[in-house]
């Protein structure tokens, strides 16, 4: 069975994406926890953050920057939390992160809640995925990252 992460990253999959480069593919979450909720997937097949090169490292944590600095433009959030499950945590079978804008009345044990939560309609996604394109733009022309 083709790997769910690999689809995702590589576009195979209908996604929604904010930002790319040779290394991640960074795409709104279908399900998200708060509007702009993105996932960072490294572009190669890896299962645990121990398995990562020092590129994808990299590549990560400059995407968890960029993308922190363009979710605190756009939505104003209390904070970010970024999440990774690893081993037979990770619903994916491949590497990801979640970069999530949280606020104040949130607790972090309901991003983990069995809820059922409404997957977000196609339009607010596409609205979402433009206002975060634009914005990651705008920072990367400014040299703000």
């Amino acid at each position: 069975m083709p790997c769910l992460g690999c689809q995702l990253a590589s576009k195979e999959l209908p996604v929604y994406v904010v930002f790319e480069d040779e290394h991640v593919c960074c795409i709104l979450d279908h399900d998200p926890f708060n509007e702009g909720h993105v996932m960072i997937l490294p572009k190669q097949h890896i299962h645990d953050v121990d398995e990562l090169n020092d590129q994808t490292s990299l590549a990560i944590m400059k995407a968890s920057r960029l993308l922190s600095k363009a979710l605190k433009r756009l939505f104003n959030p209390d904070g970010i939390t970024f999440a990774q499950n690893g081993g037979i945590f990770n619903e994916l079978s491949h590497y990801h992160m979640h970069a999530v804008p949280r606020y104040k009345e949130q607790s972090f044990a309901d991003f983990y809640g069995d809820e059922t939560v409404v997957i977000e309609q196609e339009s607010a996604l596409k609205t979402t995925q433009h206002a975060m394109q634009q914005v990651i733009h705008e920072l990367t022309m400014d040299h703000t990252i």
